[in-house]
């Protein structure tokens, strides 16, 4: 398994190549540094240093695991996400710390395949970032595949000196330790901003993440930033996007700044997880009166046939002019049907304009028009 997905990976990695080739980019490998104005030193693997000039330059070095100050990575019987993805020798036991989208995909992983997980979430709810009924659901699934959950838990220390970890865990209850063969810590990620010469350019940063504008100009004219060393999701697609939007108003297009409201969130457990837009307990801190509808899986001929019974949609309507105001959906092939409720809220589509586009039968999808039914007491299938 490890082997095919570097293979994927690396199939991926040479597309990306070819494309290089085929638009006449040059691709130059080593560290890159600020130097000057328009100016970038690259280090070669051999320590050699040659200087680039240019009038444009972006800023795009992504982010890495953090790392916490009673949880260092060895390598070996504590690794960061990155190491999870090529493990050589699977664990017997694992515990992983932290249960967002990195976590919970990792946990959900290595439990499915055999391996004996507890998963530590400091926080009340697993993916705490997502509705809290959705975290309840997921909840659910892990435990009912034998996965150990352990929530408003925190890992206080990890004694590596033995054969296997013994990992201290304190709990509303009191300590406990839990014993496993590697402790994977997904806590969040830490920009790569360091040794980019930011400070001596005088680049502006907060909080240790570049500041920008809406197009991704720094305070240093000719210097720009992508990706997950700004503020905003630190997603793939986000990150993407904000470059060509970056490279369009270099152009001199006119691109329409993006809309961090409305950018979806997938989380690739089983059941899948996505949503968009506000949480039912946002949207009311936020002022609003809500009607929300909710469709189950085990009422859906689709997900019934296909063996995915657990999960549901969850729409948050805005009760006063019917806008959408937020989706979450957990259940199988939701990351694919997301992108439906996206352009909804983009064209500011409402419930009942929701519930009379026809969705075709038998899909998943059809959760979609149903949920928003059940917002209105117009719903038949449940």
């Amino acid at each position: 398994m490890i082997k095919r997905s570097r293979n994927v990976a690396e199939g991926m990695s040479n597309g990306i190549q070819f494309l290089f080739k085929k638009n006449k980019i040059e691709a130059i490998a080593g560290t890159g540094k600020l130097t000057g104005k328009n100016e970038v030193e690259v280090t070669d693997g051999s320590g050699n240093k040659k200087s680039y000039s240019a009038k444009h330059i972006i800023l795009a070095t992504g982010a890495r695991s953090r790392e916490l100050p009673n949880l260092k990575r060895d390598g070996k019987k504590i690794i960061g996400y990155r190491l999870g993805m090529s493990l050589e020798k699977q664990p017997e036991s694992m515990v992983v710390v932290g249960s967002g989208a990195i976590g919970s995909e990792f946990a959900w992983f290595y439990q499915s395949i055999g391996t004996k997980v507890t998963l530590v979430e400091f926080m009340p709810t697993l993916v705490p970032n997502e509705d809290e009924e959705i975290a309840k659901q997921l909840e659910r699934s892990f435990k009912k595949m034998k996965m150990k959950v352990m929530t408003s838990s925190s890992v206080e220390k990890v004694d590596t000196s033995g054969d296997k970890c013994q990992v201290t865990v304190k709990t509303k209850k009191g300590e406990e330790i839990i014993e496993a063969d590697i402790v994977l810590s997904a806590v969040g990620i830490t920009p790569n901003t360091e040794d980019l010469g930011l400070e001596e350019l005088g680049v502006e940063t907060k909080n240790g993440k570049v500041v920008v504008d809406e197009f991704y100009k720094t305070n240093v004219e000719g210097v720009y930033a992508i990706g997950d060393i700004v503020d905003g999701p630190a997603l793939a697609h986000v990150a993407s996007a904000e470059g060509i939007t970056c490279v369009e108003k270099i152009a001199g297009l006119s691109p329409e700044p993006i809309d961090y409201n409305n950018i979806p969130g997938c989380t690739y457990t089983s059941p899948e997880i996505s949503s968009v837009g506000l949480t039912e307990k946002k949207a009311k801190e936020k002022g609003y009166e809500v009607k929300i509808g909710k469709f189950p899986y085990s009422a859906s001929g689709k997900a019934s046939a296909a063996g995915h019974k657990e999960g549901f949609v969850k729409l948050v309507f805005d009760a006063k002019y019917g806008e959408l105001l937020g989706a979450h959906m957990i259940g199988g092939n939701v990351t694919e049907m997301i992108a439906e409720l996206v352009v909804a809220r983009k064209l500011e589509i409402t419930g009942h304009e929701l519930i009379k586009t026809i969705h075709p039968h038998p899909t998943m999808s059809e959760a979609v028009m149903e949920a928003a039914a059940a917002a209105y007491d117009e719903v038949i299938h449940i």
